[in-house]
């Protein structure tokens, strides 16, 4: 009984024992079930609902957003030419935290008989020295430059496609390599000062490069991807690409082989009278299109800190002298327009000519003479022109040189342009109110003068100076820049009588310089005193010429001019210089010769 006794307890213990057991197994499931659940919602939390923001924290940090740069737009003449161009040069950089030992195959001694390419282990050391052979530096450079705990650092900037390439090939963990885009000027100093430049962070500073950088200037893009601490990008993860946009190709007017002769003859003008600077100016007639503007000294885009910063700027459209002589037409036109006079008209010119207690007279001695106003003209006499021009009131006077574009600027697409000086004809004094019939005691730039002969040339119609011809965009759309409005300033009829007159320039003079076979010519000669550097006084002259042909269909204005050229005034004439450049000038464009006689126009009258 006892044994049975004994046998229950143990029995019932037991039965406790695993019912104490089990208790304790469901708790611990229970914990275990209530812990996962802590676990699952955490994670919900987290990845679904994100509270905290603390996936998107993660995502953020492996986030990388890298630029792609667009492309700056070229800049091309009227035949395509490029004058400006960015090309792609990339700098090599490092790691210096992930620059490690490497492998690298050897595919070219494959083992014949097994198949099996051989590899070659390099140190890190080792791989900086084949890279500082690549880049043609020192060993001791590259590594100090690689040495350290910076994510990023460069080795070297501004190295060619083909060292790039070189450089992938070698395959040294945490070395990379950039794009970046370089401006380069195909044709150098050809057109300078028109085309302009960008400083090394491509900010524009002169010149075309200037005042279209808005066409010029792409849209970048962007690459989105993620990556690892070790910088290297996740391959299962989305890459985002937003393409950059490239900028627009500005097309000139300027005809690269006309700049280049213009140019060359500027710099010969400059040389041959130790001038201070020189500049020819070349403009379509009946459009206002530039073909050339052309200075001495031209600087080369691609070395700017070679050149005199005073060479900087075109100094056809930013410095002023006065006109001188070239005026005369003006006030030519101005007569015959009022009605006031006639290529034919009559005036008995004295040897000097004293008015309101104002002296004048001419640059050669001569008596009274019976001239014409084509004659006066011809030998550009100052004192006939004062006589004859005296019948316009100063309203009239200022009105005429207003209306022909003295004093405001043309508009031309480039930096610096001056307005020129031109003073209101209340502001006049007692000498100004006459000089100014003959181009002194005002200012124009070289532009602006050549524009008045365009008018001339254009049936009376001044035209803006149009140096752009068109735009085209990344996709190929070409819009092309319309030909602004002119002004009529004289008649047709004013206009070709005063073209008689000018022809009467090269026509009627002893001294024939301006000469063109086959081509009938007309232009006007100009001196004026220089004004003094330090705005006291006069220091030297002006010497120009403007000129147009063929004088039977006008095609063509070229204006020259020659700041203080030394030793005898009398002795300087741009006239040869004319004939070279408009010679060029018309067998480039295949104008046909003139076919008929030139205008004779008496110089006296009996």
């Amino acid at each position: 009984m006892a044994q049975k006794s004994t046998q229950s307890a143990r029995g019932a213990t037991a039965q406790q024992l695993n019912k104490v057991g089990r208790t304790r197994m469901r708790i611990g499931f229970v914990l275990m079930l209530a812990f996962l659940l802590v676990i699952a919602g955490r994670l919900v939390m987290v990845q679904g609902l994100d509270v905290g923001n603390l996936a998107q924290a993660a995502e953020n940090q492996r986030t990388v957003v890298q630029s792609l740069p667009a492309v700056r737009g070229k800049i091309v003449d009227v035949n395509g030419k490029v004058l400006a161009e960015s090309i792609i040069r990339y700098n090599i950089t490092v790691s210096q935290i992930n620059l490690a030992d490497y492998t690298k195959y050897k595919h070219r001694n494959v083992d014949p008989k097994t198949g099996d390419s051989t590899t070659v282990e390099y140190t890190k050391d080792e791989g900086l020295q084949q890279l500082a052979n690549v880049l043609s530096m020192d060993f001791a450079d590259v590594k100090k430059k690689s040495t350290g705990e910076a994510n990023f650092n460069y080795i070297t900037q501004d190295v060619s496609p083909q060292i790039e390439k070189k450089v992938a090939e070698l395959g040294i963990p945490g070395i990379y390599s950039e794009a970046v885009t370089k401006r380069v000027y195909p044709m150098g100093a050809v057109g300078g000062p028109i085309v302009g430049f960008v400083d090394t962070s491509g900010k524009p500073l002169a010149g075309i490069e200037q005042t279209m950088n808005d066409k010029l200037t792409g849209t970048d893009g962007s690459r989105t991807f993620q990556a690892g601490k070790n910088g290297i990008i996740i391959p299962t993860a989305p890459v985002r690409t937003v393409p950059a946009v490239d900028g627009e190709t500005v097309k000139l007017t300027i005809d690269q082989d006309i700049q280049y002769y213009a140019q060359q003859a500027a710099q010969q003008q400059k040389e041959q009278y130790s001038a201070q600077w020189a500049s020819i100016t070349v403009i379509e007639a009946k459009t206002g299109k530039v073909v050339a503007i052309a200075d001495s000294d031209s600087y080369d885009p691609n070395n700017v800190a070679a050149s005199d910063p005073k060479n900087i700027g075109s100094r056809t459209v930013s410095s002023v002298v006065e006109p001188g002589s070239t005026s005369k037409i003006m006030t030519a036109a101005a007569l015959v327009q009022e009605g006031l006079a006639t290529p034919m008209s009559e005036y008995l010119v004295p040897p000097t000519l004293t008015i309101d207690g104002q002296n004048f007279s001419d640059s050669f001695v001569h008596g009274t003479e019976k001239r014409t106003l084509a004659g006066i003209i011809a030998d550009s006499m100052n004192t006939g022109t004062v006589m004859a021009g005296s019948k316009l009131s100063l309203q009239q006077r200022y009105d005429y040189m207003r209306k022909f574009g003295v004093g405001e600027k043309t508009g031309i697409a480039l930096p610096g342009e001056s307005p020129g000086i031109l003073a209101d004809w209340s502001k006049w004094d007692g000498r100004q109110q006459y000089t100014v019939l003959f181009g002194q005691g005002v200012a124009q730039t070289p532009l602006q003068t050549t524009m008045i002969f365009q008018t001339i040339a254009n049936d009376g119609v001044r035209l803006k100076p149009q140096i752009i011809d068109s735009f085209t965009d990344a996709n190929g759309k070409v819009d092309t820049v319309p030909q602004a409005a002119g002004v009529e300033v004289v008649s047709p009829k004013t206009a070709q009588e005063s073209r008689d007159m000018l022809e009467g320039v090269v026509t009627m003079t002893d001294y024939k310089v301006v000469d063109i076979p086959g081509y009938r010519t007309g232009g006007k000669t100009g001196t004026s005193e220089a004004p003094a550097d330090n705005g006291v006084g006069f220091d030297g002259y002006t010497s120009s010429f403007i000129g147009m042909a063929p004088m039977d269909d006008p095609k063509y204005v070229v204006g020259i001019t020659v700041q203080r050229p030394q030793g005898s005034i009398y002795g300087v004439t741009q006239g040869y210089t004319f004939n070279q450049v408009m010679g060029q000038v018309l067998r480039t464009y295949d104008v046909p010769p003139s076919t008929t006689p030139p205008v004779m126009l008496p110089k006296f009258y009996k």
